[in-house]
């Protein structure tokens, strides 16, 4: 029976000049459409081979056609539902960017723009100098560098300032953040050579002074944003170090990290340190994210003293790990916000969306849940136990994920007790058009609710999905 199966399926030709197919080769392409329609038959001989019959499909083969193209040609950076609890997601994006950036993005990209042209002498300048008179007008620095991202800012500054040489760091901020970075490594692809000092819960002053040698180059700070040694601790700060440094003549480093330019203890969030405060103790160089909590695009940016940054602008590796014109036009838009409403700081997390998820208060947030649950109910509660809970949100993911926020989130618990229908139902909204992402922990399906900007696009996500099929061990 099979053989007689086979001949009715058609070929490619034959699906190309079909007038229904027309134009989808219009829209995609002939390329494009003639591969989707070889799989297509492909997948036909299979089941056929398989079952004995012709696929359901091929009742209608343009409108099968059309689907496939459109899985095909659909971006793999899909939009989400963040309700994972982790504002600043690394795998996510992290910061979400402000209205004035993505406007400022679209600008630059739709025509040509000064990158590294100066109008006033009519001759080349410098892609930084598009940023760096906010930079030093919001930290104090005399001078900046911005590359790619910090991880290339750290190996920058080390390559710039310590090739072939030694930089002296504490036992206890040798770090490894998310893919493996770590620090040593960094610094031996930097061409230089790691001193260690102190011990992992101590150092002092004396240890710094006492690895100090003809061939010491740096002197380096690195703050621990995703770990915490708590007890018996000891560490070295900024400003005791600068004053070493300039005693001994050798240049201190600080890789902060984190990138928070304002007070966040001000806005209700737990302190963080900020390059303002480094640079004023006395530091050399301080490197830290755009895309964390300054708000910004992912970038790497250092700033420091001028002689210094001359040395990293000069080294080889910059043109290898500078930005192109979007990375520093949404982050030239989103300094700019910083002049405008840092104070008083109540305003600008009204215009950026991070600072705005962080300070949502818990309240705001549980009154959304209250709104939701009767509604996830109605859709969901043959199946699950929908409860409004409250749980903690955290700030980041790679960078500072000790620090976490009240929040209110939505649980989903299955009532026949079944963890996997729980993972079913959080694989069925994984694929949706717009996927939801929660957590599952301790035996529920969570949704934080923190980072939800628009609850009535949720339940409409949430009603489409339960109206598909999905693989629910017969809960659905």
């Amino acid at each position: 029976m099979a053989d007689a199966l086979y001949p009715q399926l058609p070929s490619v030709d034959r699906l190309l000049q079909d007038a229904a197919v027309t134009p989808l080769v219009s829209q995609y392409g002939q390329r494009l459409t003639a591969d989707a329609a070889r799989a297509l038959l492909s997948d036909a001989r299979a089941h056929i081979a398989a079952h004995n019959a012709l696929p359901g499909w091929t009742n209608d083969w343009p409108a099968a056609l059309q689907q496939t193209l459109a899985e095909r040609s659909a971006s793999k950076l899909k939009t989400v539902f963040n309700l994972t609890g982790v504002v600043l997601h690394t795998n996510l994006g992290r910061a979400q960017l402000a209205d004035d950036a993505i406007e400022a993005v679209a600008r630059v990209m739709r025509e040509p723009v000064t990158l590294e042209y100066d109008l006033n002498e009519a001759q080349r300048g410098h892609r930084d100098d598009t940023i760096a008179d906010l930079l030093r007008e919001i930290t104090g620095a005399e001078a900046c560098c911005i590359v790619n991202n910090n991880a290339a800012a750290v190996l920058l500054m080390f390559a710039a300032l310590a090739d072939g040489k030694e930089a002296i760091a504490s036992r206890g901020e040798l770090i490894e953040i998310g893919g493996a970075f770590r620090i040593p490594d960094v610094m031996r692809q930097a061409g230089c050579t790691l001193v260690e000092v102190g011990t992992t819960n101590r150092t002092h002053l004396a240890d710094y002074r006492n690895a100090i040698t003809e061939r010491t180059a740096l002197l380096v700070k690195v703050h621990t944003s995703n770990y915490r040694i708590e007890g018996f601790t000891s560490a070295v700060s900024e400003a005791e170090l600068a004053t070493l440094g300039r005693e001994t003549g050798v240049p201190v480093v600080s890789d902060l990290g984190s990138g928070a330019l304002i007070d966040m203890s001000a806005c209700g969030l737990p302190f963080e340190t900020m390059p303002q405060q480094i640079l004023a103790d006395g530091v050399d160089l301080v490197s830290f994210s755009g895309d964390k909590l300054l708000g910004g695009p992912q970038a790497g940016i250092i700033v420091g003293r001028a002689n210094a940054i001359a040395r990293v602008q000069k080294h080889p590796l910059k043109r290898a790990l500078r930005c192109d014109k979007m990375t520093l036009a949404a982050l030239e838009a989103t300094l700019r916000l910083y002049l405008r409403y840092s104070q008083p700081h109540d305003q600008l997390p009204l215009r950026l969306p991070t600072l705005r998820y962080l300070t949502r208060p818990h309240s705001d947030i549980a009154q959304t849940a209250e709104r939701l649950l009767p509604e996830c109910r109605k859709v969901y509660g043959d199946s699950f136990h929908i409860d409004s809970v409250a749980c903690l949100s955290q700030i980041g993911s790679g960078a500072l994920p000790m620090n976490t926020l009240p929040s209110q989130a939505l649980t989903f618990t299955a009532r026949d007790g079944r963890g996997r229908t729980m993972e079913a139902l959080a694989s069925h909204w994984h694929a949706q058009p717009k996927p939801i992402l929660g957590r599952i922990a301790d035996n529920r399906l969570w949704l934080d609710l923190r980072c939800l900007d628009d609850e009535s696009e949720l339940l409409a996500a949430l009603r489409a999905a339960s109206e598909a099929s999905w693989a629910g061990d017969g809960t659905k």
